[in-house]
């Protein structure tokens, strides 16, 4: 992880930055499931607060929030998996972000003894997929045609990553 990197758990107040950091990504479109604006109030209990929510942790550089990663329950998955979900901010990328992020989430995953991490990634997200397959997650199952907002139908990608 380079040294200017801070990873820290989010808090409600984080909400706002974090906010700003996704919606110009749902906005562009392509990248996350997501396709609504988040308010900050919706984005604290997707990610932060919620009760679905395990943890969120949060990376800044030179004092500026550059990705979040949040770990939560999803009632389709077993009991002791959790859902991940990953955001960097499309401007002005900094490499390590999501190394440094999944680092801390392996680790508090495994302090609450979770066995596997599950990532649902839409197929048009090839740097989505190109992410998790690099962080070591394997694909063990395809959800056909979802459609999105508009209609349109998109493959989902599971991928699983063994924590035990």
């Amino acid at each position: 992880m380079p040294s200017d990197l801070h990873v820290r758990l989010a808090v409600p107040s984080d909400a706002p930055a974090l906010t700003r950091l996704i919606n110009p990504i749902i906005k562009a479109g392509g990248t996350t499931a997501i396709e609504e604006i988040l308010s900050d109030a919706d984005l604290s209990d997707y990610f932060i607060a919620g009760s679905e929510v395990l943890f969120c942790h949060l990376v800044e550089a030179e004092g500026e929030v550059v990705g979040f990663q949040a770990l939560c329950r999803d009632s389709d998955l077993p009991a002791t998996w959790g859902d991940i979900a990953t955001f960097a901010r499309l401007e002005h990328k900094i490499p390590g972000v999501g190394t440094a992020l999944f680092s801390r989430t392996i680790q508090a995953a495994r302090d609450q003894r979770l066995t596997a991490l599950n990532a649902q990634i839409r197929a048009d997200n090839v740097p989505g997929l190109a992410y998790y397959t690099k962080m070591g997650f394997v694909t063990y199952r395809t959800l056909e045609a979802v459609p999105l907002r508009d209609g349109r139908p998109v493959d989902r990608i599971l991928k699983r990553y063994d924590l035990t």
